[in-house]
């Protein structure tokens, strides 16, 4: 994101008290939610296995890009718009700041779309959740995920290399 511009309109404060019910009730849908997956794996005869450092590598990357994408990219903000408050630059009308808005739930679920290792966190279960469910698409979509992962690395490693090849002249 951008530095705040002074000029930017001033999105208001967060309230001062934390959604504690809200939090609660994020928290028991995500356990929730996993305990109802690995019921669904016992009950379609699919043993629970573990995974192969390979495979945790892979899910590491793949629940990166996942969450960089929920809660930093532009492809992401249809996720975070009902839930968070945006500070515009009105010179260029870009966003600069994204905040949680709100009160309650929907403060808190503004905090989780916005903050990457929440995001990653959910991102990694329902990752984890497309592989027993459907291992086909799981594979596919983790992979996917994880060479988009790959690639950002890259691209980062190659804007580096050029911008210091640039000061070295």
């Amino acid at each position: 994101m951008h530095a705040p511009v002074s000029d930017a309109r001033k999105v208001p404060e967060m309230p001062s008290r934390a959604p504690y019910g809200a939090y609660a009730a994020i928290l028991g849908s995500f356990a929730g939610s996993l305990g109802v997956v690995a019921a669904l794996e016992r009950a379609l005869g699919r043993p629970p296995r573990s995974g192969t450092p390979l495979e945790l590598a892979v899910l590491c990357a793949a629940t990166f890009k996942a969450a960089r994408a929920i809660s930093r990219e532009r492809v992401g903000s249809v996720v975070r718009e009902p839930f968070v408050e945006v500070e515009v630059d009105p010179l260029v009308g870009e966003p600069v700041e994204e905040r949680p808005a709100g009160q309650g739930l929907r403060r808190a679920v503004g905090e989780l779309v916005t903050c990457t290792r929440c995001a990653g966190t959910w991102a990694a279960g329902g990752l984890i959740t497309t592989q027993v469910l459907a291992p086909r698409f799981g594979r596919l979509l983790t992979w996917s995920l994880a060479a988009g992962a790959g690639n950002d690395f890259l691209q980062a490693g190659f804007a580096a290399l050029c911008a210091r090849a640039d000061d070295e002249r």
